[in-house]
C-alpha cells in the first residue's frame, strides 16, 4: 500500500479565516446609528424662566425669550390665544425660520416643558406639548376641552421647522413615539418640502392642528 503523505498546515492559517469571519460579523452588526448616543434634556418656557418681549398688544401679544441648549433661545409668540415655538442663536434669527410662521387654527397654547433631543451631545430637534382647543366638543359647561399633541421640531443647522405630530390622548407611549419621529426623521427632514408625518394613532388634536 502506498503511503499518503498529508501536508502539515501551519496553524496560524487554520486560525484565520475563523477570527476574519468573526470579525466581518462583529462589523455588520455595529451600524452608524448605533454607533451614536441619543440623549434628552430639559428646559422652560415658563414666563419666570423667560424674558418678555415688548408689551402685550390688543389680541394680548406677546414674545418670550427663554434660554435653551448649545447656545439656542426659545421664542414662544402669543398673538390672538394662539402661539407659535420656534429656535435661534438670538431672538431675530428664531423670528425667520419657518416655525415661527406656523400657526393652528384653533385656539392652542404650549406647556412649559421643552425636551431637547440630542445625539453625542448636540441638539438636533425638540419636543413640546401642545394644547388644542376643540371648539366643537365642549364640556358641560360649554367651554371648549383642550386635546393634547406633541410636536417635533428640527434645529439647525438648516431650517427650524415642525417635523411630526403625535396625539397624545390617541397614543399612551406619545413621548416614545416622538423621540423616534425626532432621532429618525428631523436631521434629513427638508422644510418646505416634506411633509409633517403623522405618527402613531390618529386622535382628535392632530386632525385639527393638521389636514388629512
Amino acid at each position: 500500500m502506498r503511503d499518503v503523505q498529508m501536508k502539515r498546515v501551519p496553524h496560524r492559517q487554520l486560525v484565520a479565516p475563523a477570527a476574519t469571519a468573526l470579525f466581518a460579523a462583529a462589523i455588520c452588526l455595529i451600524s452608524p446609528a448605533g454607533a451614536q448616543t441619543f440623549s434628552s434634556s430639559y428646559t422652560s418656557t415658563a414666563p419666570k424662566d423667560c424674558r418678555t418681549i415688548g408689551k402685550p398688544g390688543e389680541n394680548g401679544s406677546v414674545a418670550q425669550v427663554c434660554p435653551g441648549k448649545a447656545e439656542l433661545v426659545v421664542v414662544v409668540s402669543e398673538d390672538d390665544l394662539r402661539q407659535t415655538v420656534s429656535v435661534g442663536p438670538s431672538r431675530a434669527a428664531a423670528a425667520k425660520e419657518p416655525a415661527a410662521e406656523t400657526w393652528f387654527a384653533p385656539f392652542n397654547s404650549t406647556a412649559n416643558t421643552v425636551e431637547w433631543r440630542a445625539v453625542d451631545g448636540k441638539p438636533f430637534a425638540i419636543i413640546q406639548r401642545w394644547m388644542i382647543s376643540d371648539s366643537e366638543q365642549p364640556d358641560k359647561t360649554g367651554t371648549p376641552v383642550s386635546k393634547p399633541m406633541l410636536a417635533v421640531t428640527r434645529l439647525p443647522p438648516g431650517p427650524v421647522c415642525h417635523v411630526a405630530y403625535i396625539d397624545g390622548q390617541a397614543n399612551r407611549n406619545a413621548n416614545e413615539l416622538a423621540r423616534q419621529a425626532a432621532d429618525e426623521f428631523a436631521r434629513d427632514f427638508k422644510c418646505g418640502k416634506d411633509e409633517v408625518k403623522v405618527i402613531g394613532e390618529r386622535g382628535r388634536a392632530v386632525d385639527m392642528a393638521k389636514p388629512r
